[in-house]
């Protein structure tokens, strides 16, 4: 179900705007899997209306297993989404992380970088898992390397 109960702590009476939060969520990919699952559930809701108004005027089935391309209709909405949400979502996400990865991976003291926090600074020194940027003269602060932002054209940091 879209709609979710709010937490006690909101109080007995919900505003709008907080049903609207729960409604939409914030995050592409949440959003996304909202509609995917509303469209699943409308999509199970006509078929089963579809197969029962059929079931009504229908001739008795033979007693033989189920038929097999009722079977693959049933599962086409459900191969179909996951077939979306790779391309639409799950694709992009990873080639970025390769993109990211092999950034990280090139990085070389004297580089000019731009830091989780919006920082911009100098590699001063690597290691295996961290780098030491220079923010300012005598400044040098030390971050994961997955910190790492963007790596920006040589001189873009003035002294």
């Amino acid at each position: 179900m879209l709609l979710r109960r709010l937490p006690r702590r909101f109080g007995a009476k919900a505003s709008r705007i907080q049903w609207r939060a729960c409604i939409l969520p914030a995050c592409l990919f949440c959003r996304l899997l909202c509609w995917v699952r509303l469209f699943y559930l409308l999509s199970l809701e006509f078929l089963l209306f579809i197969s029962s108004a059929f079931a009504q005027t229908a001739p008795a089935a033979p007693a033989a297993g189920g038929d097999m391309m009722s079977t693959i209709t049933g599962m086409l909405p459900l191969v179909l989404m996951f077939v979306v949400l790779y391309f639409v979502m799950i694709r992009p996400q990873m080639k970025r992380q390769k993109e990211h990865r092999a950034m990280v991976e090139a990085i070389a003291k004297g580089d000019e970088v731009v830091i989780g926090g919006g920082m911009l600074g100098r590699v001063t020194r690597l290691s295996e898992q961290y780098l030491h940027v220079e923010i300012t003269n005598g400044v040098e602060v030390q971050v994961q390397r997955a910190a790492l932002v963007q790596v920006l054209p040589k001189g873009t940091i003035k002294q």
